[in-house]
């Protein structure tokens, strides 16, 4: 046990620290999917296989993958940042640990402020006690995330996952709608041909299906989600 309390350098670890650590670690897959575009990508990929009615197609291990790899894609230039200004120094020994987790904060804070409603943070700044400036005496969005930057991060994360639960749903709404029309006009046709015991929703599926192949759904729904972060 004493053994395993000692460093590389033959110092002895307190026993707090290491169960901090191995804290942090625990949590560290749940922190990286909140500070990130992982969120969001994946409750509108949801959104949509239950506003298809498609039920398990495309499956959650799919749906995760695809989360992951457009998060991976979007978080690419925050993620070379972090490397270039915190992680390379840090393994090179150019700087501290300490020094390096507060380098890599700034790109994630940077990502988090930008794609932050103004009225998620102001809830959680106006709880925290903390003054904002006004947007508006900004030139434009990147003075004012500079001008942020030195907001406490326990701040920006909850103003961060509010707001993109915030445009998840708003995004999943508005993914119901063209679907939700096709399964009223399906629903109506058929009342009024009196088949009301057969299914509206074994009928309207391929129509949706339809509708989705046809706009080529698949490139239009990435797309959006990619450019809709800033």
């Amino acid at each position: 046990m004493y053994d395993a309390l000692i460093n590389v350098n033959g110092e002895q670890v307190p026993t707090l620290d290491i169960l901090l650590m191995l804290t942090i670690i625990s949590l560290l897959p749940s922190l990286l999917v909140m500070v990130t575009s992982f969120t969001r990508t994946m409750i509108i990929l949801s959104f949509l296989r239950t506003a298809m009615g498609v039920q398990q197609t495309p499956p959650n291990m799919v749906l995760v993958g695809i989360s992951i790899f457009l998060t991976l894609f979007i978080m690419n230039p925050v993620i070379s940042e972090i490397n270039t200004e915190a992680y390379t120094p840090y393994k090179n020994n150019e700087i501290t640990q300490e020094v390096a987790l507060e380098r890599a904060q700034v790109p994630l804070k940077r990502f988090m402020l930008r794609n932050t409603v103004d009225s998620s943070l102001k809830l959680f700044t106006d709880i925290a006690g903390q003054e904002v400036p006004d947007e508006a005496d900004f030139e434009d969005k990147d003075a004012y995330v500079d001008a942020m930057i030195d907001m406490p991060i326990t701040v920006v994360i909850p103003s961060f996952m509010t707001s993109e639960l915030k445009r998840a749903f708003t995004a999943g709404f508005l993914l119901y709608i063209p679907f939700l029309l096709i399964d009223i006009v399906v629903s109506s046709t058929l009342m009024s041909m009196g088949m009301m015991m057969l299914p509206p929703a074994m009928i309207s599926m391929p129509f949706k299906l339809l509708l989705f192949i046809t706009v080529d759904g698949w490139e239009l729904l990435f797309q959006n989600i990619v450019t809709g972060f800033y």
